[in-house]
């Protein structure tokens, strides 16, 4: 229960987090539409948006927690004195490495966008100029970004979750503002607005973390930097943690430049849509889980109590499937209304919603092994084992880069988001069968039991929204509140028809949810 209680509020603020995410690409659809505008933006926003994923999300956190967690907890040491110690340490050192890729990626921009959008095709020289200038300004993302990541580490050891969980939200309203104060006729202009808008949002989400550590009594001290044997493992975890955690941000990466060098204008953006439309039930349950589940495992294992570390890694893998097998499901069948109602206006048209509808279902058949690859990972992230997810991630990049090139052409925009999916269900079966085979991870008699029924409350919710979608297709190009009414009623529908399918198949029992009120009264 305290699980889903902290899963509950990172998920409560990630949710608003997705919400506004999903009103700026609204805007976005409206006011640049999907042409060579709105790719050259997205491409100059993925290098960032990676890092936010690897760093904020992944990497850093994974490396970091751990160690820092393990100081805290030294019976020997003096607590959170020798935690913050470790952190201004590490801070000396990530600081003037920060600043000297930064200035290295201004200077080599231009090679940097020509990886990640294969040059476009069919852009002129002027053209792609504009979309180095747009990576230019979103490039100073990265080191803030990685900063914001530093003090989120410290203030989720210290179970402050809903602080980090709540910087995202900073980004949103910055691009919102941009694009409802700034807009342009020409989405050119609009497109570079946001580009700048990209990076304040950076300094605003630091500022953020600055002032609720001081609140909170933590305060980092600048030190010269010295790479003491701490330090150096630190560093040396996360390299690996970074392509371990971010198989899917490196995957998503290839399939942007394979779309943006082949296909035609537009395809970029189908991608990218569809993408932020998957990545909402990813930003509820599966960051909402790692995040918990890292700090908890890693604090139970180092206590010497590994019967509760299983057993946690057992209830985090049974709430993903409670949650991501009805939302794929959803996703799936649903797709066609879902991208009409919330971006089908303005200068995206119907041709483009349907398109993004068939590259969100391709999306979507990998969600549950994308927020997998958050529930396992910790398993191996808490025991200091970055390197092992590296070499799984490294496989499941592979398969991809292959996938992408077999599809893209017969599948057109299809292509990239399918080869992800396959990808991302080739990783989170070896991390599965690897911590099985250490022993680190052992299907418990509850999760074996739950599973399927799980899986088939999800399809009997998927068979009343297949035919349900037809009811509401004549109201998702009304005005806003009918629109939202539609997708409203489609949602209570399948949430009422999931629940009570969870119930009759036994996958949650009523003794469950008095467990839950009980626990909810009693805090």
């Amino acid at each position: 229960m305290n699980l889903l209680k902290a899963t509950g509020t990172i998920g409560g603020l990630t949710l608003i987090s997705r919400v506004l995410g999903l009103v700026r690409d609204s805007l976005f659809a409206r006011y640049v539409g999907a042409g060579f505008a709105s790719d050259a933006f997205l491409v100059a926003f993925r290098l960032p948006n990676m890092f936010r994923a690897l760093f904020a999300e992944g990497a850093f956190a994974s490396a970091f927690i751990p160690m820092f967690n393990q100081k805290v907890a030294d019976p020997d040491g003096q607590g959170l004195a020798d935690g913050l110690l470790f952190a201004e340490q590490a801070l000396a050192v990530l600081l003037p490495v920060l600043l000297a890729m930064t200035i290295a990626l201004e200077v080599f921009a231009w090679p940097v966008t020509l990886v990640l959008s294969g040059h476009f095709h069919g852009v002129s020289a002027g053209e792609f100029a504009f979309a180095v200038t747009l990576s230019r300004y979103t490039i100073p993302y990265l080191m803030l970004i990685s900063l914001v990541s530093l003090f989120g580490g410290i203030l989720n050891s210290l179970q402050k979750f809903w602080v980090n969980a709540a910087a995202p939200i900073l980004l949103n309203l910055t691009l919102i503002a941009a694009l409802l104060l700034f807009h342009n006729h020409d989405p050119l202009a609009t497109a570079r607005n946001q580009a700048i808008a990209v990076s304040v949002s950076g300094a605003l989400q630091l500022l953020w973390l600055g002032w609720a550590c001081r609140l909170n009594g933590i305060s980092l001290r600048l030190r010269w930097p010295r790479l003491n044997p701490e330090v150096r493992r630190l560093m040396s975890l996360i390299l690996p943690a970074a392509a371990g955690a971010g198989a899917a941000q490196i995957n998503l990466v290839i399939s942007t430049a394979l779309a943006a060098s082949l296909l035609d204008h537009g395809s970029v953006t189908y991608i990218y849509i569809a993408d932020r439309l998957n990545q909402l039930p990813l930003g509820l349950i599966g960051i909402g889980l790692g995040t918990v589940l890292l700090p908890t495992i890693s604090r139970q294992l180092g206590s010497g109590d590994d019967l509760a570390a299983l057993d946690t890694q057992n209830r985090g893998l049974e709430l993903a499937l409670l949650l991501t097998l009805p939302a794929t499901t959803a996703l799936v069948v649903c797709g066609e209304p879902i991208a009409a109602a919330l971006f089908g206006y303005g200068r995206y048209t119907a041709m483009d919603t349907h398109m993004t509808a068939q590259a969100l279902a391709a999306f979507s058949i990998g969600l549950p092994s994308y927020i997998l690859v958050k529930v396992l990972t910790p398993g191996f992230y808490a025991r200091q084992d970055t390197r092992t997810p590296v070499r799984f991630a490294l496989i499941s990049i592979a398969v991809n880069l292959l996938g992408n090139l077999l599809l893209i052409m017969p599948l057109h925009h299809v292509g990239p988001p399918l080869a992800t999916a396959i990808a991302s269900t080739v990783n989170v079966w070896m991390l599965y069968r690897e911590l099985g085979r250490r022993g680190h991870f052992i299907a418990d008699a509850r999760l074996r039991r739950r599973a399927p029924r799980l899986l088939f409350a999800a399809l009997a919710m998927g068979a009343v929204l297949w035919r349900g979608q037809d009811l509401i297709a004549p109201y998702v190009h009304g005005s806003w509140a009918i629109r939202f009414a539609a997708l409203a009623a489609l949602v209570s529908a399948g949430m009422l028809v999931y629940g009570l399918a969870t119930i009759v198949l036994g996958a949650f029992s009523r003794d469950d949810i008095a467990l839950l009120l009980r626990r909810r009264r009693s805090s």
